[in-house]
């Protein structure tokens, strides 16, 4: 059953386990170093939809379904379905999901859904509330664009600390622990950090404060080093995210993870070959490279112990245009190998 370690943390004795897990994406998320890993890749953005909205909730449903397949589940059979995307009042989830006929809770995580939703569904199942809880998320470039910034028509020029929002989407079946599928161990649900960034073009910056709080946070409460770790993957901090990340651990905190740290943001795309400037972002981004890469080598045995920081930027389109600063947030979770590797 759940128990609290430290202040923050709260360790899953029950060690729940994620049966079934999916990613889909879009045709330049299929074109980079993962390829190979996705269940299916999408070549037209639409999906045959009239809306890139509607194209983004039908990138979601399909990685669901998919993940629901995997674990020999069906729709009927999930007690609850925790998801949410980027979009203004979620309607990439609940339009995507709503003919699934799921119970569902509603998230906003920003970029980093897919670890809150991973980390209440199996806070869920390690205490009884549910034995079947499904975690999900998604993003889109095309609709990101539209709602964060500028329709892609204007043409505008990025800048070159931004990023490439994914055109993703992962999800996650977590049930009672099985010994041949990776364990969720532990949570560390984030505290709030903004810094006073207001460059909505710069969002590792902002979300790399959020980060760093959270991996101390989770290795004072848990007495863990970095080195117990196989890797410490953050959601989407990018190129100066991620730099700026192990520069205020070790300042901040004496901690030094650049040589388990790896980003999302980096593993999804060829940084030098394809125009995504400082990476990727979005929901999608950890949410597929997630249940992809990672939890196929997490399954083999290949990775031992993974730390999954997905991080996220708190603010809105009206926010910003109020000269808001951009508060964020980082949740963590950790996972594990199966018992039988």
């Amino acid at each position: 059953m759940v128990e609290r370690l430290g202040k923050y943390t709260l360790a899953l004795n029950s060690h729940p386990s994620i049966t079934g897990c999916a990613a889909v994406v879009g045709k330049t998320e299929g074109e980079g170093p993962l390829k190979d890993e996705f269940d299916f890749i999408f070549e037209d953005d639409t999906l045959g939809e009239t809306s890139f909205e509607k194209a983004e909730s039908a990138l979601q449903k399909e990685a669901v379904t998919r993940a629901l397949t995997k674990a020999g589940k069906t729709p009927d059979e999930a007690d609850i379905s925790l998801a949410g995307d980027l979009l203004d009042q979620c309607i990439g989830t609940s339009f995507g999901l709503r003919s699934l006929n799921m119970p569902f809770i509603g998230l906003y995580g920003a970029c980093s859904t897919m670890a809150l939703s991973l980390g209440l569904a199996s806070v869920l199942v390690d205490c009884g509330a549910a034995k079947v809880a499904v975690a999900s998320t998604s993003s889109h470039f095309c609709s990101a664009e539209r709602q964060f910034r500028l329709p892609l028509e204007y043409g505008g020029q990025r800048t070159p600390t931004s990023q490439r929002t994914a055109t993703a989407a992962g999800a996650s079946v977590v049930e009672s622990r099985r010994n041949d599928k990776p364990t969720v161990d532990a949570v560390t649900f984030g505290r709030i950090t903004d810094l006073g960034i207001k460059d909505s073009n710069n969002m590792g910056a902002a979300m790399a404060p959020a980060a760093a709080n959270t991996i101390a946070d989770f290795l004072q409460d848990t007495a863990a080093s970095p080195s117990d770790f196989d890797m410490i993957l953050t959601g989407d901090l990018g190129i100066v995210g991620s730099k700026l990340l192990c520069e205020l651990l070790q300042k901040d905190h004496g901690i030094d993870i650049e040589s388990v740290h790896a980003d999302c943001g980096l593993l999804l795309y060829d940084i030098e070959g394809q125009d995504v400037h400082s990476g990727g972002s979005g929901c999608g981004c950890s949410g597929s490279v997630l249940n992809s890469y990672i939890m196929r080598r997490l399954e083999s045995g290949e990775l031992s112990r993974v730390l999954f920081v997905a991080t996220g930027a708190l603010m809105s389109p009206t926010s910003s245009l109020q000269g808001e600063s951009i508060p964020s947030i980082a949740h963590a979770v950790l996972l594990s190998k199966p018992l039988s590797k």
